[in-house]
């Protein structure tokens, strides 16, 4: 796409909203003018109910279409088969929006992240400072804690993602150990905490804003990126700057990011988006009961392992004694995936599935099984995954009252004639 990724609008609000209202990509104006850039300031928008319902395929800004989920903050899911590759194209990767305002123009020439707090040296950078960083390129899965939400018996509340809340792609960008250098971090630092250009559109809203543990923050594999796959992040996945942190849920990987707070133990975020918003029961697999909720909850943090079957997809009419390729994807954490198993018959037998190339432990691994169907009826194809510290994907479903971190065994049915 040739526009320019710094503006999805057109010169106001209501633009912006005919935009998102026609799903029209035509309509993404290119540059801004000297004279536009020295005006600008981002100005939040709120999503126009769309020219889709949800569970629709709907066009945004920068992206072809995707399954609308919901309008109001919008939220699209990635259709499975973009998964078929190992990098997912940046204008089929998934949005997610916690706040219904946020932005569409930004000036990349007067674009500033603040770095503050708990630091002996508080500064702003500039998007050309740092890009003038040492450069460090990771590939890692970013994840919505609520992915396939929906599946969830007894359903529970939140956005109701299929399985499609997900992508993988190659993040560029600075370490962000090396910006907490150059700041200082005082020794009384416990976390630092990240905020965002995107608003509620009522006073009343919570500011969207999340911490991490200092320890996390330092780890060289977390980077403030600028580029996704090779080209500037699309707006709608946090141009000109996003948190990437690789291996955890996708909630911390701040969009739009602005402000860098370094915090001690008196300052530790507990703000609606921290508690009670994204935790899990102390338990290890984050499982509770439905009628008796755990008193005990900490915030989410690391992936699971799981894995999906992309193809064939379901309800595939397949051929009697001819070749299918079963072809799907996994990943975890950061450990990376050690094997995968394949089942044609319900889970009854499983068989090893030849692993793709390693692009990384925090990325997609992709796995293939020839399989020659000799009889015709309708089966159940299953894929359970093994990660390399050991975990390996529960045959039965946890449940949490939020809805986080499905990892079952899931289930692709196809017939066969």
């Amino acid at each position: 796409m040739s526009s320019s990724p710094s503006d999805l609008s057109s010169s106001n609000r209501r633009g912006f909203l005919k935009i998102l209202g026609a799903g029209s990509v035509g309509a993404l104006l290119g540059p801004m003018t000297p004279q536009e850039s020295a005006a600008q300031a981002p100005a939040p928008v709120t999503a126009a109910p769309p020219a889709a319902n949800p569970g629709e395929l709907f066009v945004a800004p920068e992206k072809i279409p995707l399954t609308l989920v919901t309008d109001r903050p919008l939220q699209l899911e990635t259709p499975l088969r973009y998964f078929r590759t190992d990098l997912t194209p940046n204008d089929a990767f998934y949005v997610r929006t916690h706040l219904a305002g946020f932005p569409t123009r930004i000036d990349t020439a007067t674009y500033k992240v603040n770095v503050g707090g708990q630091v002996d040296k508080p500064f702003s950078l500039s998007l050309d400072e740092i890009r003038k960083l040492p450069a460090v390129e990771i590939t890692a899965v970013n994840q919505c804690s609520g992915n396939s939400r929906s599946l969830f018996k007894p359903r529970v509340a939140g956005v109701q993602w299929g399985n499609g809340a997900m992508g993988n792609a190659k993040w560029k960008g600075a370490r962000l150990k090396d910006v907490l250098e150059r700041a200082g971090v005082k020794a009384d630092a416990v976390e630092v905490q990240f905020d965002g250009l995107d608003t509620g559109v009522v006073k009343e809203t919570p500011d969207y804003v999340k911490s991490l543990p200092l320890d996390r923050a330092m780890h060289p594999e977390t980077i403030l990126a600028y580029e996704m796959n090779g080209a500037p992040l699309p707006m709608l996945n946090g141009f000109p700057l996003r948190l990437v942190v690789p291996g955890w849920f996708a909630t911390y990987w701040m969009k739009w990011l602005t402000e860098i707070k370094v915090a001690d133990a008196s300052q530790v975020l507990a703000n609606f988006w921290m508690k009670p918003a994204y935790r899990i029961p102390t338990s290890a697999d984050a499982n509770e009961d439905p009628a008796a909720l755990s008193k005990d909850t900490i915030p989410i943090h690391r992936m699971t392992v799981r894995s999906l079957i992309v193809e064939p997809e379901a309800q595939a009419d397949l051929k009697l004694n001819k070749l299918c390729d079963i072809n799907g994807i996994a990943f975890d954490g950061g450990s990376g995936i050690k094997s995968v198993e394949v089942s044609v018959d319900g889970g009854a037998t499983w068989v090893p599935a030849t692993l793709g190339a390693d692009l990384g432990k925090f990325s997609f691994r992709r796995f293939r099984h020839a399989w020659t169907p000799a009889k015709d009826g309708a089966y159940r194809l299953l894929s359970r995954a093994i990660a390399n510290d050991g975990s390996q994907q529960p045959a039965t479903a946890i449940w949490n009252r939020s809805g986080y971190m499905r990892n079952v065994t899931e289930s692709t049915f196809v017939f066969v004639s």
